[in-house]
């Protein structure tokens, strides 16, 4: 309990809070503005004037179109018990149908792909800040470097060093405001750029000015992740020190701006971000981009740790180990995760090499999840009571802005977008397999009524010509109703192989919509015999099945309704305590049954993913040496179009 209230306290609003949201939710978008602008000038045909009041104006509306109003006002809104994110905003929607599970997926497979290119591109791009020194320097072993460190460090929890994220942004955020005043106040007239009628110009009258909305974009990816740590940080946290994270990220720009108008020679390479610092500052300015380019790596990193996690509890994602490790509440670490991300990012920047390369890869992918978390936001809005016309105006204002951005990135695709789409588009087969793969086998699940076998469990429960295989036989069940159980679980315990026991226990594991529930309840179906747990778990907590049982053993032998001493009577005497055996079902589609084309490559999707899903035992936390994993059929009744004939011999 410990632990959950400091969890609560820092999501209010304080100056803990917001210093812990400074460090673990801007890493992302706080770095922005070390590509940004080049990437625009970069991508320009002619450098003059109106590119950069025009562009600047595009950075500014777009942060307050995009990410102040969609997100900071509207979209944290939507929260799920506090929890935040496109995850969390499904949990919401009561109606879950076909279609918002796959926009669900969509966008968090896109989420999942800019969690790849993010690091890549942040480390590469402080990293090249060396090259004011040295033109020669080589920034592609200096990256690895610090990749390596930085994931090897994930197993070991980031609470040693996560106390430092917040004061180090602090530091970046007031270097960015600082280095841009030093060059707006001697040209103050860069603000003209704060009106919108330089967007309209920008977009109609400069050469392949739409096109650089592909460049202007990146300075709002960061802007879902917002969303994504509401759950860690609080909404009002989030707000407050977004008007002195937005102030700061302008300022930069305008910065950055004026510096390119003042001294900009067409046809030179430079880094408009290290230009704008004094020389003897540089090497600090490089060191401190470095450390806040990390910083946002790591947010990133946890980031698809949660990502994953959560989408494993809704079902979304194979079961994968889950590690804890640390006390901090919420922090968790995913092995496979963790050194698959690791390849990735170093291969992004072993292929691309320069973030230059990498900015034609960026922010194709994120223009799908917001465009995704657009259209799930206004199907919630709908369902909490928001007039249907209201709704539909939010929904085109953003699809309008967003389809905009999505248009001009796809130019990108040939340059390096397809990167990021095909690591998405491999993110949503995954989840689109294991999703329906599981809706076509609950399809044929079939549910009997306990009632109807309570006399055959007492009877096997006398039966001595049945080897006893546990005195307590524990069963994982899916039967949501009191009086039902699945078929499966009493063709194993009298069909398949008779299995007796001197009480049977049916287990029900609830993965709720609320994030943080943690409860159960007990039903005593037959007394001493047949006895129903149910656990009522948020998709934020981890299923440790084994000690929950074994603390829902613990209280009920303090209230009397059960004793936990050896049914043996020569082991009782020694006061050993009850046995007990878990068995899990593992149901097997066979292929004799007639499947449409697209069921059996769903379900051949599904058998692919199994090879990075743990067992069910596993993923449960069950102890697994006293568990059965037994595989059962799954059953369909199918009308036989002919019947086999039986010949006589003659």
């Amino acid at each position: 309990m410990k632990g959950q209230g400091s969890h609560l306290d820092i999501r209010k609003l304080s100056f803990a809070g917001l210093l812990v949201t400074l460090g673990i939710v801007y890493g992302d978008i706080g770095t922005s503005p070390l590509y940004t602008i080049k990437a625009i000038v970069g991508s320009a045909k002619e450098f003059n004037e109106l590119l950069i009041y025009g562009a600047l104006s595009c950075v500014f509306w777009t942060l307050t179109l995009q990410t102040t109003t969609k997100y900071v006002f509207i979209t944290l809104r939507a929260d799920n018990k506090g929890e935040g994110g496109i995850f969390a905003l499904f949990a919401l929607i009561r109606r879950k149908s076909a279609w918002a599970a796959i926009l669900t997926m969509i966008g968090g497979a896109a989420l999942l792909a800019d969690g790849v290119i993010t690091p890549a591109i942040t480390v590469t791009s402080s990293i090249e800040g060396l090259r004011m020194f040295n033109p020669d320097i080589s920034v592609i072993p200096i990256v690895l470097v610090i990749f390596a460190a930085l994931f090897f460090m994930q197993q070991f929890g980031t609470n040693v060093v996560g106390f430092a994220f917040g004061p180090m942004m602090v530091i970046w955020f007031l270097m960015l405001g600082i280095l841009g005043f030093t060059q707006v106040i001697h040209y103050p007239e860069i603000f003209r750029a704060l009106s919108p009628v330089y967007v309209i110009r920008f977009l109609t009258e400069y050469p392949g000015g739409f096109i650089l909305l592909g460049a202007v974009f990146l300075c709002t990816t960061g802007a879902e992740a917002l969303y994504s740590d509401l759950g860690h940080c609080g909404r009002s946290n989030i707000r407050v020190s977004w008007i002195f994270v937005k102030t700061t990220l302008l300022l930069n720009y305008f910065g950055q701006g004026a510096w390119l108008l003042m001294n900009y020679s067409p046809g030179t390479e430079i880094i408009p971000f290290f230009s704008i610092m004094p020389k003897w500052f540089l090497l600090p300015g490089i060191i401190i981009s470095t450390a806040a380019a990390i910083i946002a790596s790591q947010a990133l990193i946890s980031g698809s740790f949660t990502l994953i996690n959560e989408a494993v509890s809704l079902n979304f994602w194979p079961k994968v180990k889950i590690l804890n490790p640390t006390f901090v509440k919420g922090q968790v670490y995913l092995p496979f995760v963790n050194w698959s991300l690791w390849i990735m990012c170093s291969l992004v920047v072993i292929f691309f090499r320069e973030s230059a390369n990498m900015e034609a890869a960026y922010g194709l992918a994120i223009t799908i999840t917001m465009i995704m978390t657009t259209l799930l936001l206004s199907y919630y809005l709908i369902q909490s009571g928001l007039d249907h016309r209201l709704a539909f105006l939010v929904m085109l204002f953003f699809l309008t802005i967003e389809g905009g951005f999505l248009i001009a990135n796809l130019h990108k695709f040939k340059y390096g977008g397809w990167f990021t789409l095909l690591m998405a588009a491999l993110y949503f087969l995954i989840m689109f397999g294991w999703y329906f793969a599981r809706k076509i086998k609950n399809r044929y699940i079939t549910f009997i009524n306990l009632g109807d076998y309570i006399e055959l469990f007492k009877d096997l429960k006398r039966d001595k010509s049945v080897p006893k295989i546990a005195s307590n036989l524990v069963y994982i069940i899916k039967a949501n109703r009191q009086d039902q159980v699945e078929s499966k679980v009493i063709y194993s315990i009298f069909k398949k192989q008779p299995k007796r026991a001197d009480t049977f226990w049916l287990l029900h594991v609830d993965r709720v919509d609320e994030p943080h529930r943690f409860e159960y309840k007990v039903n005593h179906i037959i007394p001493g015999v047949l006895i129903r747990v149910d656990f009522h778990i948020g998709f934020k907590v981890d299923p440790k099945i084994n000690l929950y049982f074994r603390e829902v053993l613990e209280d009920l032998v303090r209230t009397g309704e059960i004793k936990l001493e050896s049914s043996f009577d020569s082991l009782k005497k020694y006061g050993f305590p009850a046995d007990f055996k878990f068995v899990v079902l593992d149901r097997i589609m066979l292929r004799d049954f007639k499947l449409s084309n697209t069921e059996n490559l769903i379900l051949a999707i599904q058998d692919i993913v199994r090879h990075i899903s743990i067992p069910e035992d596993k993923a449960l936390h069950l102890d697994s040496t006293n568990t059965i994993v037994e595989k059962v059929p799954i059953i369909i009744n199918q009308l036989v179009a002919r019947r086999i004939e039986r010949k006589e011999e003659a």
